[in-house]
């Protein structure tokens, strides 16, 4: 399959549920996607193996809870997974679902106005179907419009984030392939430079290496956006790696790059231990997996912005903290 024909599927995937009424999208979903789709998403529903537990727990509730539901998207690409297992053509979509909130969704209270929920998207196609599915999204950042404070004081910024400052993250045509294969060069060069952490390179050397100095790092919530490496460094990268030990390595589902956009996924991408003072949080003493997205921008021969989704509900229940239930119960309250 090229990836143009799987762009197309995509798109036309996510038109439909645009377009669809609640009670349509398990007709929408059946369409479009393999009966044992293999979707992974963010806690707290986790793995799911067919398409109809996907559109009856997932899609339908959220398009009843978010009128007029709609795709706003900030990136859209495809590529072919540079690893070959599972390989594959996969299309990205990245940005937000935003809707009118007006039913409770997952114990979020509605508020009747507008909102917001970012969202990566990594879809595996083969022939005509999506048979794959990595979505991700930030639950938190719902709470936080809904008047609810899931985490402490966070290190960043809070807001809904903007898309490319380019404004060219749309790429429904072919992308040159040399463009694609050095933006791909420059992820894997960022990726390597992690394995740094123990080297005595200071933490701004290191990531000159790799990013532009007026770099763009849109985190998620709980951690907050930060701008260039100097405030990177303090505000995320810097305690990111003072507050944990015993790091594993990193390991991809996929990975790929169109144009000037690339990205990647794992179920998880490391494994790590928190030392304490992480997100405000003390030490456990426990291993916890990093389920994450990453979409960059390349400028030139460096990156210069970063969308990041971390499944921190997952990660903070896996160290004996349900963030979802404890704070959607004191709403209740």
């Amino acid at each position: 399959m090229s990836v143009q024909e799987c762009k197309k599927i995509v798109q036309a995937f996510i038109k439909q549920l645009d377009q669809a009424q609640p009670d349509d999208v398990k007709a929408v979903c059946e369409a479009s996607c393999a009966q044992d789709i293999h979707w992974r998403g963010y806690h707290p529903f986790n793995e799911i193996r067919d398409i109809q537990t996907v559109s009856e727990q997932f899609w339908r509730p959220l398009k009843s809870s978010f009128t007029g539901m709609t795709h706003r998207l900030d990136v859209f690409m495809g590529g072919e997974n540079m690893y070959e297992t599972p390989g594959g053509t996969w299309g990205v979509t990245m940005g937000h679902l935003m809707g009118l909130f007006d039913k409770p969704w997952l114990g979020i209270p509605a508020t009747g106005k507008l909102a917001f929920l970012r969202f990566c998207a990594f879809h595996r196609v083969d022939g005509d179907k999506i048979v794959e599915t990595a979505m991700y999204f930030d639950l938190p950042h719902l709470m936080v419009q809904a008047g609810l404070q899931p985490f402490p004081t966070q290190t960043a910024a809070q807001l809904v984030q903007p898309g490319p400052a380019t404004h060219d993250g749309l790429m429904f045509d072919s992308q040159p392939e040399d463009a694609s294969e050095k933006t791909l060069a420059t992820i894997n060069a960022m990726v390597a430079d992690l394995g740094q952490w123990q080297s005595g390179l200071p933490l701004e050397d290191e990531l000159a290496r790799t990013w532009h100095a007026d770099m763009l790092w849109w985190g998620p919530t709980g951690i907050g956006a930060t701008y260039t490496i100097p405030r990177y460094a303090q505000q995320h990268s810097g305690p990111f790696r003072a507050g944990f030990k015993d790091r594993s390595g990193t390991g991809h589902i996929c990975r790929l790059a169109e144009g000037h956009y690339g990205g990647f996924f794992g179920w998880p991408n490391f494994i790590a231990v928190p030392t304490g003072g992480f997100m405000g949080m003390p030490a456990t003493d426990k291993p916890g997996e990093f389920r994450v997205i990453d979409i960059y921008r390349r400028d030139g021969d460096k990156l210069k912005e970063n969308w990041v989704f971390i499944d921190l509900l997952h990660f903070w229940k896996s160290q004996g903290v349900d963030i979802l239930e404890r704070t959607t119960g004191i709403s209740a309250v």
